[in-house]
């Protein structure tokens, strides 16, 4: 009798932590360096996870080099895997064209979205000492770019668009020193790009007068990038509405991930984005509006939410 109830107590036992150990799913979110916004995000949706799941999503954030590193990954990973990119990238892997061509594999036809997550926005910042109040007045002014970035290829990209190629002087400066360099006239202004509010933005901002540029719809047109407006207030000394581009990033795992666990992170995701808000403005500029910005399929559990959430998702979507 002591046997069996050894041997039942034994039993009880391992059911309940096999059912406990099946109830955890574990997710590894790759996004980027460690010190972005985008790393910070990342951390903070990891924490949302596990709170608005009662612990039964635990998500790492794993460090990551790029977005078409994080693409290139889905080749070697599982249905764990979780990373961010622009909608632009997945379309492209799965052409096998651009940074892509001669890369291909049957791996990126199973790429899937999520949810989109805050676009990267460009801020062309000036300071107010400059006088530059629109991107003529540029002109034979010290601009900090930075080298390797999204930003500095965008913005590299717009003064050839808008005709200051060779007109402006590029200074030697890496972007982590923007902010110093502005506030002691090294440089006329910098650009970046980021979620908005950007870090360096205000912190440029609150130690110094500056200018952000805005961008008419007929550059915004030129650019080929999405059209992004950053509420007046958003900085320190805005008055106005600041109209810039955007690329938007959303977050995408693939096929091998199981439909009830890409079900929980999306519904979780949309049920947390408040809370997120309260302790990261970042979150406060992603809604339903940014699906549009998702060209590509989207995952069946994250399209059980949206059916469930009276979302309306396009044809390409599902």
């Amino acid at each position: 009798m002591k046997t069996n109830t050894v041997f039942l107590a034994l039993s009880l036992g391992v059911s309940l932590f096999a059912s406990s150990a099946l109830a955890e799913t574990r997710i590894t979110y790759k996004s980027a360096k460690t010190g972005s916004s985008y790393y910070q995000m990342g951390v903070q949706l990891a924490e949302a996870m596990k709170a608005g799941t009662n612990g039964d999503i635990i998500v790492t954030v794993e460090e990551s080099q790029g977005s078409v590193q994080n693409v290139m990954e889905t080749k070697a990973r599982g249905g764990d895997y979780v990373f961010t990119t622009p909608p632009v990238l997945v379309t492209l892997a799965q052409g096998g064209k651009a940074m892509f061509e001669g890369k291909g594999d049957p791996k990126f036809d199973e790429i899937r979205a999520l949810f989109p997550i805050p676009s990267l926005t460009m801020h062309f910042v000036m300071s107010a000492d400059s006088g530059v109040t629109d991107f003529a007045g540029m002109e034979n002014k010290t601009i900090l770019l930075g080298k390797g970035s999204f930003g500095a290829t965008e913005g590299e990209k717009y003064l050839k668009l808008f005709g200051l190629e060779g007109k402006v002087n590029l200074a030697e400066v890496e972007l982590s020193n923007a902010v110093p360099a502005l506030k002691n006239g090294q440089i006329d202004g910098f650009v970046t790009a980021g979620s908005w509010p950007a870090p360096n933005v205000i912190e440029a901002a609150a130690s110094t007068d500056v200018v952000v540029l805005s961008l008419s719809d007929e550059q915004i047109t030129e650019t080929k990038r999405a059209k992004l407006v950053i509420p007046a207030g958003t900085y320190s000394g805005q008055t106005a509405d600041i109209t810039t581009t955007s690329l938007p990033v959303a977050a995408f795992t693939t096929t091998a991930m199981s439909d009830d666990a890409a079900y929980q992170l999306t519904k979780t995701f949309w049920e947390s984005k408040a809370s997120m808000s309260e302790g990261a403005p970042w979150w406060k500029g992603v809604d339903t509006a940014l699906m549009a910005n998702i060209t590509s399929k989207l995952h069946p559990g994250a399209i059980r939410y949206y059916t469930e959430a009276g979302v309306e998702l396009t044809a390409a979507q599902q």
